[in-house]
């Protein structure tokens, strides 16, 4: 099993520190907040690329149903184009709580989950260089392909994900609480404290500690 951390919070240069601190530590991936307002998720990922060599990058998680799908592929294909092979898309379909922004967007649970699968298959087509698309919800259409060419993720695709999430304390039990969904068939484990507020020079060290003390491995 892989061990990813999630970033709670932080100015983009804390989260680029913590970034470099985590694979440092031994950490797999790190993955960043993406909400409606705040440190934009993708300039962040592109700061963190190109100042790492080795950990995998995303988001946890991206509401695709609120996103225009053609953007987010191209954020997540030039991420990938820094870092090739160590990527990752995170998509859901977005919280409606009160401690988050309300912005206008869709809230029907249907319809989001209607534009969060369209929105799926119209980025994996722009990602394989496709021209047209006809979905549910969405349609793109482009005359030339020079842009889709340029843009292309190096892998080709770039991977989707359902992940498990949690939280653990350093020592044994992390390990053994985490070695579970190992042998349940999850191949990587998100560590993750969404305790507020998620800024702060408290939190921030406390963020740091963690990471330094490394994932929980047997």
């Amino acid at each position: 099993m892989k061990h990813g951390f999630i970033l709670p919070g932080g100015t983009a240069s804390q989260q680029l520190e913590l970034a470099v601190l985590a694979e440092a530590s031994g950490w797999d991936g790190v993955f960043v907040w993406e909400g409606a307002y705040g440190v934009d998720a993708w300039s962040l990922l592109s700061a963190m690329a190109v100042q790492t060599e080795r950990v995998h990058l995303g988001t946890m998680l991206t509401p695709l149903p609120w996103r225009r799908p053609w953007k987010l592929a191209s954020q997540a294909a030039t991420v990938e184009q820094l870092a090739p092979g160590r990527t990752v898309l995170t998509v859901g379909l977005g919280a409606v709580t009160d401690d988050l922004p309300r912005t206008g967007e869709e809230e029907d649970l249907r319809e989001r989950a209607v534009l969060l699968d369209d929105g799926i298959d119209l980025m994996r087509a722009l990602w394989s260089g496709a021209t047209t698309y006809e979905g549910t919800r969405w349609r793109y259409s482009v005359a030339q392909d020079d842009q889709l060419r340029v843009s292309r993720p190096a892998r080709g695709t770039i991977p989707i994900w359902v992940v498990a999430e949690g939280q653990t304390t350093p020592g044994p039990e992390a390990a053994e609480e985490v070695a579970q969904w190992a042998d349940a068939g999850c191949t990587w484990w998100l560590e993750s404290n969404w305790e507020m507020p998620h800024h702060g020079d408290a939190r921030m060290r406390a963020v740091a500690a963690r990471l330094t003390a490394g994932p929980p491995r047997r």
